[in-house]
């Protein structure tokens, strides 16, 4: 009976260990993302990552999840290419390992502007007569999100300056944009999908552009760590970065998922949902000479102060991506 009870007691203490063990060689890694509509199915990173246990978490904004990112309390972190080169314009210690999903941005004009959609002319002779009326045209955005950048990029192209000739409003969360936009508080808004869908479809303003035409195009998402976290928890990372890309294919086959998560985690209904996702396209690569012509365009915009052109290039690591699709860095952005 004595000799059962040890046997039995040393098997157990077996396994316990066992478990102990396997439990302590499984990377974890936490990971955050914004609350958009091309970030949110980040959430989903956690069901679909082998070999690692992941605790995302939803932020606000891509600002905060830099912040949580650069103070440590996350491991891997999805924001812009416009954070990418705002954090290193700062001395921050980011690395890029995968792009995740592009597109999300949208102006819209107040119905009171009457401006007709893509015409940059009549655009701009509003802005002028407002201007020289002493009411220069309020112009909304989240500031220093993708979307206010690629609107103060394209509005620059086309000749108006963002910093001389508009009243610049920002309003962090674009969950208000709609309101603002209903109250008549401001006469344009650059804004993410949902939201814009969103302000569509509730009749609160009308498509003016999708401000692709500057040097950032319709790139808006990236997926970056610290240099720390590759040294110590490189297999994490890339379990990661292969759930990323395996999404990346399971979201261009088949949308359903992606509405879900929209629906769930925003609580806007599946047409507003249905209808953002044609305003975004999953996209892992990391585009290395768009990154570089983003920098250059930021530091005009005066978003940056100085050249982070070689900064940009040095912390781009392509290995996780050549990894998980087999493919070399040069058919991946670089």
């Amino acid at each position: 009976m004595r000799t059962t009870l040890r046997l039995g007691l040393v098997l157990m203490a077996a396994t316990l260990g066992t478990s102990h063990l396997a439990s302590a060689q499984t990377a974890k890694i936490k990971l955050g993302f914004a609350k958009c509509a091309h970030c949110l199915p980040m959430s989903l990173i956690p069901g679909m990552a082998k070999n690692v246990e992941v605790d995302a978490t939803g932020f606000n904004s891509g600002n905060d999840v830099l912040t949580a990112l650069v103070s440590k309390s996350i491991e891997v972190a999805q924001v812009t290419y416009l954070h990418y080169i705002t954090a290193l314009d700062k001395g921050f210690d980011v690395v890029a390992v995968s792009g995740q999903i592009n597109g999300g941005s949208e102006c819209l004009s107040s119905a009171k502007l009457n401006l007709p959609p893509e015409d940059w002319a009549a655009f701009k002779a509003i802005v002028a007569k407002a201007k020289s009326d002493g009411q220069p045209l309020k112009v909304a955005a989240s500031r220093g999100n993708a979307q206010d950048i690629h609107m103060r990029g394209a509005f620059l192209k086309q000749g108006v300056d963002p910093n001389k000739d508009i009243q610049f409003i920002n309003i962090p969360n674009p969950s208000d944009h709609l309101a603002a936009l209903q109250r008549g508080e401001v006469d344009m808004i650059c804004t993410v999908e949902p939201f814009a869908s969103q302000v569509r479809l509730a009749g609160a303003g009308k498509h003016f552009v999708l401000p692709y035409d500057q040097a950032a195009g319709n790139l808006t998402n990236l997926i970056v760590t610290r240099s720390d976290v590759i040294a110590s928890q490189r297999a994490g990372v890339q379990a990661v970065v292969t759930a990323v890309v395996e999404l990346d294919n399971k979201l261009i086959a088949d949308k359903a998922p992606w509405i879900d998560v929209i629906n769930k985690l925003t609580g806007l209904d599946k047409t507003v949902a249905t209808e953002a996702l044609k305003n975004a396209a999953p996209d892992p690569a990391i585009h290395r000479s768009q990154t570089l012509a983003i920098a250059a365009m930021m530091r005009d915009l005066k978003y940056i102060s100085k050249d982070v052109s070689a900064e940009a290039e040095k912390n781009m690591d392509y290995s996780f991506l050549e990894q998980a699709t087999g493919k070399s860095k040069n058919d991946l952005g670089y």
